[in-house]
């Protein structure tokens, strides 16, 4: 029996818009972002897709993107299950900065290693930064110990296992289709453990926003394929935007 996996990044926020590191910050979707959204929507009802269950973070740019989503399908009924350990990555004391700003100060490579290594993360945040995630009340009943100030992609594919081996791994293995809408950097680390990407491989590998992205997997859960759904040439283009982001300006 193949099992049925989509992973879909949300829609343009308006910090990604803006060219801003976003991380935990709970921006929303731009009209585009919606638009897109609407988009994979389509994609994945014109794939024939039925999904059982669906999975997003707690910010507000996935589960919107998710609910538009399925709207555009008709399937609004699904169950939602939301999670902080589907949260983008953060980005510590980058958070809220212009990526391309910060490529001029601190250098487009170092920026890259901050952006896109495996395990270099940004520098903290401070513990009394109001924008600390232990100041945010959705966070309140967690171990104050578990919230990061900041994270590498290492450190964020370690929060994301457990999520992934204890609610979503279970509902493929019963022979559901799963949906999960989360972000770049989520999805990356889960894009890393499917594939069994290399640390160094996965410094290219960038996930576009609102294209859904199809894994077909086996019975044990071991990919047998994969592929953007809709024009591939589409997602290569909105892939390579993404890399783009943090150049510095001339």
């Amino acid at each position: 029996m193949t099992r049925k996996l989509v992973l879909l990044r949300h829609g343009q926020s308006q910090w990604n818009l803006e060219n801003r590191f976003t991380g935990w910050v709970d921006v929303d979707i731009t009209d585009v972002g919606r638009k897109e959204a609407v988009a994979a929507g389509k994609l994945m009802r014109d794939e024939g897709l039925q999904f059982d269950v669906a999975y997003t973070s707690v910010l507000k740019r996935a589960i919107r993107t998710n609910f538009t989503a399925l709207d555009e399908m008709d399937q609004m009924w699904v169950p939602v299950y939301k999670s902080w350990r589907l949260n983008e990555r953060h980005y510590g004391a980058l958070q809220g900065l212009d990526k391309a700003e910060t490529a001029a100060k601190h250098g487009e490579a170092q920026v890259k290693i901050w952006r896109r290594s495996y395990d270099i993360p940004p520098p903290d945040m401070a513990s009394d930064d109001p924008g600390h995630p232990k100041f945010d009340r959705r966070y309140a009943a967690l171990d104050e110990q578990a919230l990061p100030a900041t994270e590498s992609l290492a450190t964020t594919l370690e929060r994301v296992l457990p999520y992934w081996h204890d609610a979503i791994a279970p509902d493929l293995k019963a022979g559901k289709t799963v949906l999960v809408t989360a972000h770049g950097n989520s999805l990356r680390a889960l894009y890393k453990y499917l594939n069994k990407v290399s640390q160094d491989e996965i410094l290219e590998i960038n996930i576009p926003t609102g294209i859904p992205l199809l894994f077909e997997l086996g019975d044990d859960l071991t990919v047998q394929s994969f592929r953007y759904l809709g024009d591939p040439e589409a997602a290569k283009k909105a892939a390579e935007a993404v890399a783009n982001q943090a150049k510095s300006k001339a």
